[in-house]
């Protein structure tokens, strides 16, 4: 059946709501350029988008309520149904995946008795499996209300959730100090964090993130990959030489090394390798 008009936020609500939301709209030349932080200042309200939120946006923005569902529904960081004060997300993406990630996800799930995008029982979190956060080199990365905690275990990651439904004070490996969904809602709809210190907190990036820095920089980038050969690097010191015994995937990655990894020259292929050509090598079956 066909639901109902939207009921309306309280009047209270709607007159606080709007004068905030004039403020984000006064701030584009276009009004509907606002809609994206306009969703983050009703889930700031509710926790979540609601038909409630979606009719109020489309009224300020002289959109339809399609228009706006579309966009909401599109962006996975609008929530559609009400989520709990921490939303805890486990990066299951390759990377961290295959360092551990989907470990970590799997025994939060049970440990919290949760699905994917479902919250404990007492509302404190929310738990889902997300894409890349774009903090690899801490792999495997959890995120809470959008700050890092990197380097994660399973132990670690149940101890974080274990203390966030305690209400114990929890800190993220880097960035800003946490707060609630959502108050990180109305900072993400463009209002400032007023939190002292919390503008200053910042956090610095892993070594595999800074080697495009330090080129830019003319500095001599450290190779991190070893010699397609097993060798060593030519201006490599003999003490750093593993021994003669040792098998040639224990030689130890060398500073200043110039050899290529796989992804710094073409390699042969079954086209340029008369060798190795591509195909099944036996009759099928044998």
């Amino acid at each position: 059946m066909p639901q109902l008009p939207a009921p309306d936020f309280p009047a209270d609500v709607r007159a606080r709501l709007e004068a905030d939301a004039r403020e984000i709209i006064s701030r584009y030349p276009g009004a509907r350029s606002a809609l994206l932080p306009l969703l983050h200042l009703v889930q700031a309200e509710e926790g979540y988008v609601s038909r409630t939120g979606m009719a109020f946006c489309a009224e300020l923005l002289d959109l339809t309520t399609a228009e706006v569902t579309a966009v909401a529904t599109f962006y996975t960081m609008y929530r559609r149904k009400p989520g709990g004060d921490y939303q805890v997300g486990v990066c299951t993406n390759t990377l961290c995946a295959v360092m551990g990630g989907d470990a970590i996800f799997d025994e939060l799930k049970e440990h919290l008795g949760v699905g994917n995008d479902e919250t404990t029982e007492d509302g404190k979190v929310t738990l889902e499996h997300i894409e890349c956060n774009a903090a690899c080199d801490f792999a495997p990365v959890v995120m809470v209300n959008w700050e890092f905690f990197d380097n994660q275990t399973p132990q670690s990651a149940k101890q974080l959730v274990d203390d966030l439904r305690a209400g114990l004070p929890v800190e993220p490996t880097r960035g800003a100090p946490l707060c609630t969904y959502k108050d990180t809602e109305r900072i993400l709809a463009g209002f400032p964090d007023e939190r002292p210190g919390a503008v200053g907190a910042t956090g610095g990036a892993g070594p595999a993130s800074l080697i495009g820095l330090r080129l830019a920089k003319g500095e001599a980038p450290q190779r991190v990959v070893r010699p397609r050969d097993g060798g060593h690097s030519p201006d490599a010191h003999p003490q750093d030489a593993p021994p003669k015994d040792a098998h040639p995937k224990d030689a130890p990655p060398q500073p200043g090394s110039q050899h290529l990894s796989s992804h710094d020259a073409p390699q042969r292929t079954s086209d340029s390798d008369p060798d190795h050509p591509a195909g099944p090598t036996a009759e099928e079956g044998e």
